[in-house]
C-alpha cells in the first residue's frame, strides 16, 4: 500500500523525512524506556544516545519544515496538522528526557541525597580536615623552601666576603714581606755607611 502523501501532497522527500523521523521516534521512546531501568553510568551512557536521537529527530524536523513548503497548498493542511503532531511528540520526548537527566538520585545512584547521613557528614569533615592539614603542611613546606633560599643567600654573601678578606690579608702580607725587604737593605745601607 502506497504513502497517501506521495500522491496527494506531491513530496517524496517529505515522505522518506516522514518515514525517517517515525523510525527515530521510535528509537526515542524505546531509549526513554530504558532509562527509567538504568542508574549510574549506564543511565548517563543512555541519557546521551537519547540526546543523539533527540537531536537527529529535531534535524528531520527542520528538513520536513523547509520540503512542507514544496507541498501543494490543497493538501498542505493535512501535512501541517501532521507536522505539527510530530513536532508535539518530539517536544514531549524532550521533556521526559529533560525530567530523567533532572533526576540525580538515578544519575547517581545512592551517593547522592539531599539529606546526608552522619556517615557522609562524617566522611565530609575528615576530607576537609585532611585538606587543612595539607594546605598547612604546603605552607610550611613553603617557608622552609624560603628559609633554604636566604640561608643559600647569605651563605654566598659570607663565602664571598670571606674570599674578600683572604685577598686583602695575602696582599697585606705581600705588602709586608716587601716592606721587610726594603728595611733590610736600609739596615745594611746604613750599616755599610756606619763603618766608613
Amino acid at each position: 500500500m502506497s504513502n497517501p502523501l506521495d500522491t496527494d501532497a506531491g513530496s517524496e522527500l517529505f515522505s522518506s523525512y516522514e518515514a525517517e523521523l517515525k523510525l527515530a521516534q521510535a528509537d526515542l521512546n524505546q531509549k526513554l524506556d530504558q532509562i527509567t531501568e538504568l542508574s549510574g553510568e549506564p543511565r548517563k551512557a543512555a541519557i546521551r544516545q537519547a540526546d543523539r536521537v533527540l537531536e537527529e529527530a529535531h534535524e528531520l524536523l527542520g528538513q520536513m519544515r523547509i520540503e512542507k513548503q514544496n507541498i501543494p497548498t490543497s493538501t498542505r493542511n493535512k501535512v501541517n496538522q501532521r507536522f505539527r503532531n510530530y513536532e508535539s511528540d518530539v517536544d514531549s520526548c524532550k521533556r521526559k528526557l529533560k525530567t530523567l537527566s533532572d533526576d540525580r538520585k538515578a544519575l547517581f545512584g545512592n551517593r547522592y541525597t539531599d539529606e546526608p547521613s552522619d556517615e557522609i557528614l562524617e566522611q565530609r569533615q575528615q576530607l576537609l580536615s585532611g585538606t587543612e592539614r595539607m594546605e598547612r603542611s604546603s605552607g610550611r613546606l613553603r617557608n622552609a623552601h624560603q628559609i633554604a633560599l636566604e640561608t643559600e643567600t647569605i651563605g654566598g654573601d659570607t663565602l664571598a666576603d670571606l674570599q674578600r678578606q683572604r685577598e686583602t690579608i695575602i696582599h697585606t702580607r705581600d705588602t709586608l714581606l716587601e716592606s721587610e725587604g726594603y728595611v733590610d737593605r736600609s739596615v745594611k745601607t746604613l750599616r755599610g755607611m756606619a763603618r766608613r
